[in-house]
């Protein structure tokens, strides 16, 4: 087996696979499957192309150890070195897993890593804003952190130790940084990780603790308007009636005339 033995894993993506033997195609390398708890790649996923995962069956599982060449393509020596009896279930292909410090500061998310094609050993895992390996290196900066500075590992994250963002080897310069839009994830002030916790599983202090004030809202004091009892109306008194007094009428007096009888003379 001869060989470069350092290969990252955007390498070995989309690689054909052939047989020595007969020369049979047998797929392309579309998933890199590993051991998160040894950090070793221990196995790869065949499918017709690379973009057939939508469109075709189950991939097929070779194992790493199957591989007797590596160049423009992957030799093997035959069709038999396609495994049906092996589950990738309990395997990993880090790409998405979250790498944080063990004080919970995020440095980014995987999308890629460098291996020994030999051994299967991870020799570093290589991290980004975003764990997308379809984005071009031109676009997004990525470093490249040893695997040495693992602390622990899971399905999903990766725990490295304090202080190991010193130790990130910048391995692209993507767009917005060059336009100085962007900035490292660990360099962000306002986008700090915050460790979830469940308070089901917090044990008490020991000391005794005033139970928290409950602040209840009181609504204002409503006016109320007692109703007035009802009161007879109150009859007024009617005014005294004057008796009526008719006025004198103003009769002309009949004068007498006194009637002078002609004397003759």
């Amino acid at each position: 087996m001869s060989f470069e033995q350092s290969r990252l894993r955007s390498d070995m993506i989309g690689t054909q696979v052939i047989t020595r033997s007969t020369g049979r195609r047998l797929g392309v390398v579309s998933q890199l499957w590993v051991d998160i708890d040894r950090c070793e790649v221990v196995a790869l996923g065949l499918r017709d192309n690379i973009l057939s995962k939508v469109v075709s069956g189950p991939e097929q599982i070779m194992l790493l150890s199957s591989i007797r060449k590596i160049g423009d393509v992957i030799l093997v020596d035959d069709d038999t070195v396609i495994e049906d009896d092996i589950s990738v279930a309990t395997y990993s292909n880090l790409v998405k897993s979250e790498v944080i410090t063990e004080s919970g500061e995020g440095l980014g998310r995987v999308r890629g890593f460098k291996f020994d094609v030999v051994s299967g050993k991870l020799q570093s895992i290589v991290i980004a804003s975003m764990g997308l390996p379809q984005i071009p290196d031109q676009v997004i900066s990525s470093y490249e952190l040893p695997v040495e500075e693992i602390v622990s590992t899971g399905p999903d994250r990766i725990i490295v130790f304090e202080g190991s963002e010193e130790k990130l080897k910048q391995i692209s310069v993507g767009l917005l940084e060059r336009l100085g839009l962007g900035t490292a994830p660990w360099e962000r002030e306002d986008d700090g990780y915050i460790m979830p916790t469940s308070a089901s599983n917090q044990l008490p202090s020991g000391l005794k603790q005033q139970a928290p004030e409950v602040r209840r809202e009181v609504a204002p004091p409503q006016r109320l308007e007692l109703e007035q009892p009802s009161r007879p109306p109150v009859e007024q008194p009617m005014p005294e009636e004057e008796p009526y007094q008719a006025k004198p009428l103003n009769i002309p007096q009949k004068k007498k005339v006194i009637e002078y009888e002609e004397e003759d003379f």
